[in-house]
């Protein structure tokens, strides 16, 4: 993968509103669970996909992105699995027309990555949401779905 492009980053990353997590971990010590409580910090909607929980932070958590009211327009998929579990996650969020797909740090599928690209969407592979909206400064925003 090439280095991500820190311009068109900060674009989505201030644009988008909803994300949705996948793996999300109800347990306060789960990394999923620290860069869900930042981004909802941030203003973002966070929406849970984990079909073990009911709710994450208060928001309601779903079995799957299918599961989604298709009303509920995804800016991003972050995803917390295991990079062998990535491809139909992939499919999923193509499927919905999700504009980013985020893997976080340690997970990567490149073909999953390369397929999803062809439909013009922006795949980032092993790196971590929270540590870029950090590191490009990005601003806060009016909490808001």
């Amino acid at each position: 993968m090439a280095a991500p492009d820190d311009a068109h980053m900060r674009e989505i990353l201030t644009k988008a509103h909803r994300i949705a997590i996948v793996g999300l971990s109800d347990k306060p010590e789960r990394d999923s669970h620290e860069v869900a409580r930042y981004l909802q910090s941030q203003g973002y909607w966070v929406i849970p996909v984990n079909p073990t929980v009911a709710e994450v932070l208060g928001e309601k958590s779903y079995s799957s992105l299918t599961a989604i009211p298709v009303d509920i327009h995804l800016d991003i998929v972050d995803i917390f699995r295991k990079s062998e579990d990535v491809p139909p996650i992939v499919e999923e969020a193509v499927a919905r027309k999700t504009p980013t797909i985020w893997m976080q740090s340690g997970i990567e599928h490149h073909e999953a990555a390369a397929k999803a690209r062809t439909t013009g969407a922006t795949v980032y592979e092993n790196l971590c949401i929270m540590a870029q909206h950090r590191r490009l400064r990005i601003p806060a925003k009016g909490r808001g779905r």
